[in-house]
C-alpha cells in the first residue's frame, strides 16, 4: 500500500527560524503483512507544538527529546483509528494516540507503543487528546498544581504569557479553576486579547506588541503578580518578574522566544532580574510533566470533568492535509494559532 509522510528535508540552523521548507512529503510503501504485536493504524490527527523546534537541530539539548533525522519521516503527538491488529489488547475499530506518532496518512506500530483513548472523554472531540485532554492539558493542569502554589481565597493574581497558544489558553482557566482570583493573559493580537476575555474568562489581556507591557501590566495587576505561567521567556518574562511579588512562583512551561536560538533550557535570566528572584524568593525550577505519569490519569480525568461541565473552554487552530505540517509548524511558531495548532489528516465520523 502507497502511504504519504513528512520527511525533514533540512534543518534551520541553531538561531535560525523554521520554515515550511525544511520539510517535505514524500510517497513510501507500507508493508502487506504486520507481525505479531504490531497495528495498522489510520492516521486522524497530528500535533505541532514548540517543543519539536529542538527536534530541527541536531543536538536537542535534552535528553529526554530525540533529534529528526534528515529525510527519515517526522514524529509527534497523533491519534489514529486501528485498522488491523495482531496485539492482543488492541483490535480494529479501536482509537488510539501515542507522542511518537509518524507523520504519514497510514503505519505500522509497535502496539505497546500505543495508548488507546475513550472518545467518550472527549465527547468524540479526538483531536482534544492532542491538546486540553492530552499533554498541553496535564502540563497545564499539573504545572500548576507542582509549581504554582495556588491557595483558593488568598486573593492571588496569575498572569500567563503566551496565552492564547495551546498550554497558555487553558493554564489561565485552570488558574481560575484551582482558586487564583485574577488572572491576565500576554498575547501578540488585539483578536486574541478579545478572545481571552470574552470567551476564556480572563480578567485582562495584554498585547504585547502593544504600547508599553511594563505599565500595562502595572494596570492590570495592581497587587503585583503571585503566580507566572511562563511560557515564552525572553524581554515580556523580564518584565513580569520584575513585578512579582515577594514568596512568588514561576512555572516555566517553555521558552518560545528561545528556541530559534541557541541558548540552554531554561535560559538564564540577565544579571538585574536575577537578582530581583533572588531577592523576593521568587521560585523558577524546570518543571517537566514527564516526571509526573502518575498524575496522567487522575489529571485527564478531571480535565475531561471540567470540559463536560462547560468550565473548560477548548479552542483548536485546524489545518487539513498532510502536505501542510510544514506550513503548520511555521505559523504556530509565528504565533499563527488560536489554541492548539492540529492538522487534520483524515477525519472520521462517530
Amino acid at each position: 500500500m502507497i502511504v504519504q509522510r513528512v520527511v525533514l528535508n533540512s534543518r534551520p540552523g541553531k538561531n535560525g527560524s523554521p520554515v515550511a521548507e525544511n520539510f517535505r512529503i514524500e510517497e513510501v510503501n507500507l508493508p502487506d503483512n504486520i507481525n505479531e504485536g504490531q497495528v495498522q493504524v489510520k492516521t486522524l490527527y497530528l500535533s505541532v507544538d514548540p517543543y519539536m523546534r529542538c527536534k530541527m537541530n541536531e543536538d536537542t539539548g535534552t535528553d529526554y527529546i530525540a533529534p529528526w533525522q534528515l529525510s527519515q519521516v517526522a514524529d509527534g503527538g497523533g491519534v489514529g483509528v486501528v485498522e488491523e491488529s495482531k496485539h492482543t489488547s488492541l483490535t480494529k475499530g479501536d482509537f488510539v494516540t501515542s507522542f511518537y506518532w509518524p507523520w504519514q496518512t497510514r503505519a505500522i506500530l509497535d502496539g505497546n507503543s500505543l495508548e488507546k483513548v475513550d472518545a467518550q472523554l472527549v465527547d468524540g472531540h479526538l483531536s482534544y487528546f492532542l491538546g486540553a485532554i492530552g499533554m498541553p492539558g496535564l502540563t497545564s493542569l499539573i504545572g500548576i498544581q507542582e509549581k504554582g502554589h495556588i491557595i483558593a481565597g488568598s486573593n492571588q493574581t496569575m498572569v500567563v504569557s503566551g496565552a492564547a497558544g495551546a498550554c497558555g489558553s487553558l493554564a489561565g482557566q485552570i488558574g481560575h479553576l484551582l482558586g487564583c482570583s485574577r488572572v491576565v493573559g500576554i498575547c501578540g493580537t488585539q483578536e486574541k486579547c478579545l478572545f481571552l476575555t470574552s470567551e476564556l474568562g480572563f480578567d485582562a489581556a495584554i498585547n504585547y506588541k502593544k504600547g508599553s507591557v511594563a505599565e500595562q501590566l502595572r494596570e492590570s495587576c495592581p497587587a503585583g503578580v503571585d503566580v507566572y505561567f511562563d511560557n515564552v521567556g525572553g524581554d515580556i518574562s523580564d518584565t513580569v518578574i520584575s513585578q512579582m511579588n515577594q514568596n512568588s512562583h514561576i512555572i516555566l512551561c517553555g521558552q518560545i522566544s528561545q528556541y530559534n536560538k541557541d541558548v540552554p533550557y531554561p535560559p538564564p535570566l540577565p544579571p538585574a532580574i536575577e537578582a530581583i528572584q533572588k531577592d523576593r524568593n521568587i521560585t523558577r525550577e524546570r518543571f517537566l510533566v514527564l516526571n509526573y505519569r502518575d498524575k496522567f490519569e487522575p489529571g485527564i480525568l478531571q480535565l475531561s470533568r471540567w470540559f463536560k461541565e462547560g468550565k473548560l473552554k477548548i479552542k483548536e487552530t485546524v489545518i487539513n492535509g498532510l502536505e501542510n505540517m510544514g506550513a503548520a509548524f511555521q505559523s504556530m511558531m509565528t504565533g499563527g494559532n488560536i489554541g492548539k495548532q492540529i492538522v487534520c489528516i483524515s477525519e472520521i465520523s462517530l
